[in-house]
C-alpha cells in the first residue's frame, strides 16, 4: 500500500470539550530503563511508554543481558550491575535518537566491541560529536558511517573518565545526557565543559540528572557551569513512576488553542521537570486560559482569537516547536520561532519539513539555519507529507481542526511515541 493511499482525513470541529490521558514520557522511560538496566538488582517502572522508541531501547538492553519482564503499566527490570556481555550481532536501533546516543556511551562499559546501526535516516544523523567526547574520556569509539553518522563501533573495555570539552551549541543535548547516564560506572569522575558555556536544550540534561539522582547517582552542575558526575556512586534499584509525556501533552493543549473550547490533561505533577510543559506559558500569553486542578491541567482557547507573540525562543523546548508552528497559523500576526538549530537533525529536517508543509496549506513560511518565520494568511486543505516523523503527523493534524480538507499521509508513524494518538484525537 502506498503512503498516499493511507492518508487520514481530519474532520474540522470545535469548540472542544475533552479530558485526555497522554502516554508515559518517552524521555523519562528511556532514561529510567537504561539506568535500571545498569543498576544491580530489580527495579520497577510504573506507567512507562510502550512505543517503537522504547521497544528499541528495551530490545537492545535485553540483548546485552538485562532481563525485562512485564508489559503495559508495569515493567520489572533486573539490572546488570554495570556489567554486560556484548552481543555477537550489531544492535539495531531503527531511528531512535535516544537509543543511539545513550547506548553508544553505555557500550563503552562492555567487555568487547559492539556495532550499533540504524535505518536510512539514522545513518544521516551525526553522532561524531558524542564519539569525540567519549574519546576525550578515554573510550575507543569509531564512526563507520559517512559524514560522522552511524553505524558506530564501540570497543568497550570500560570508560576511564576525566574531562571533556563538548561543542553542543547547535547539536543535541542527548550527547551530554548519554555520557552522564553511564558516567557513574567510569573509573574516574567525569567533568564536561561546554564551548562558550552554551548547551542546547539544557532542560533535558536537567531531566537526565533528576532521574540519575533518583536512582542514587551523584551528578550536577559546578559553579563554573560544568557538568560533573561522581564515579563509583552507581545506581541503586528502585520503584520509579513515569509521569505523562509533556511532548505528547503539547498536542491536546494546542488543539484547544486552535479549535477553542476546553481540553484537560490528567496526571501532570506540579513539579514536573519536563521542558515541553513550558508551552503552556506561550499559549497563555497568546490569550488562552490555563488552569490547574491538582494534577489536571486545563487549557481553554480564547474567544477573541490568538495573539501573535512575534519572536519566540524555543531552544529549551524544540519538540514543541512543530505544534506551536501550526498554532501560529491562526494568530493575528507573524511569528518567528528561533534558536532551534537541532530541529535540522531530528527524525527529519524539521525546519525544512515545516516550511514545506506550512506552504502547502497556503501560509507563507521561510526557514533559516535555526529558525522559521510564519506569516498567517488564507489557508486551504492539503494532503500533508509526514516524512516518517511522528511529530509532523501529530502537529499538522491540529490544522485540520479549523481548515477543511486536511489529510495526513502515513498516520501510523505516530507509533514512535503515541501509537493510539489518532484514536484519542478523534474523540476530542
Amino acid at each position: 500500500m502506498t503512503r498516499r493511499s493511507e492518508a487520514l482525513a481530519i474532520e474540522p470541529r470545535g469548540p472542544l470539550e475533552a479530558t485526555v490521558r497522554v502516554p508515559g514520557s518517552k524521555s523519562i522511560t528511556n532514561r529510567a530503563l537504561l539506568i535500571a538496566a545498569l543498576a544491580e538488582g530489580e527495579s520497577e517502572l510504573v506507567g512507562p511508554l510502550t512505543s517503537v522508541d522504547t521497544d528499541v531501547m528495551r530490545r537492545a538492553l535485553e540483548s546485552l543481558g538485562a532481563r525485562i519482564e512485564g508489559a503495559g503499566e508495569r515493567w520489572r527490570v533486573h539490572g546488570m550491575g554495570g556489567r554486560f556481555e556484548p552481543p555477537s550481532e550489531p544492535i539495531w536501533i531503527e531511528n531512535s535518537g535516544t537509543s543511539a546516543r545513550f547506548l553508544t556511551a553505555c557500550l563503552t562499559l562492555g567487555k568487547a566491541p559492539v556495532v550499533l546501526d540504524g535505518n536510512a535516516r539514522m545513518r544521516e544523523r551525526p553522532i561524531d560529536d558524542l564519539c569525540d567526547a567519549l574519546g576525550q574520556l578515554g573510550a575507543a569509539v569509531e564512526v563507520l558511517g559517512e559524514r560522522g553518522c552511524p553505524p558506530v563501533r564501540v570497543q568497550g573495555g570500560g570508560l576511564p573518565g576525566g574531562h571533556a570539552l563538548m561543542d553542543v551549541r547547535r547539536t543535541s543535548s542527548q550527547f551530554v545526557s548519554a555520557i552522564a547516564l553511564s558516567a557513574p560506572y567510569a573509573q574516574h569522575d567525569v567533568t564536561i565543559e561546554f564551548v562558550d558555556n552554551v548547551l542546547v536544550s539544557r532542560p533535558y540534561v536537567d531531566l537526565t540528572l533528576q532521574v540519575m539522582r533518583e536512582f542514587g547517582a551523584q551528578a550536577g552542575w559546578t559553579p563554573e557551569g560544568h557538568l560533573q558526575v561522581t564515579a563509583g556512586r552507581t545506581y541503586r534499584p528502585r520503584r520509579s513512576t513515569i509521569e505523562p509525556d509533556a511532548s505528547s501533552a503539547v498536542y491536546p493543549f494546542c488543539a484547544a488553542a486552535i479549535a477553542g473550547g476546553i481540553v484537560r490533561v490528567d496526571g501532570i505533577p506540579a513539579a514536573s521537570a519536563q521542558p515541553d510543559f513550558r508551552v503552556l506559558g506561550l499559549l497563555q500569553r497568546m490569550g488562552c486560559q490555563v488552569r490547574r486542578f491538582g494534577e489536571t491541567v486545563e487549557v481553554q482557547g480564547p474567544a477573541d482569537g490568538l495573539r501573535s507573540l512575534g519572536e519566540v525562543d524555543m531552544n529549551d523546548l524544540p519538540d514543541a516547536a512543530l505544534a506551536y508552528a501550526v498554532v501560529a497559523l491562526f494568530a493575528n500576526g507573524p511569528t518567528v520561532i528561533r534558536n532551534v538549530p537541532n530541529l535540522r537533525i531530528k527524525e527529519t529536517d524539521r525546519l525544512h519539513a515545516l516550511e514545506t508543509e506550512l506552504r502547502r496549506l497556503g501560509a507563507r513560511a521561510t526557514a533559516g539555519p535555526d529558525s522559521i518565520a510564519i506569516q498567517p494568511g488564507p489557508l486551504h486543505g492539503a494532503a500533508i507529507e509526514t516524512y516518517d516523523d511522528h511529530r509532523m503527523a501529530m502537529a499538522f493534524s491540529l490544522a485540520g481542526l479549523r481548515v477543511p480538507g486536511v489529510a495526513i499521509h502515513d498516520p501510523t508513524c505516530v507509533s514512535k511515541t503515541w501509537p493510539n494518538y489518532f484514536d484519542v484525537f478523534r474523540h476530542l
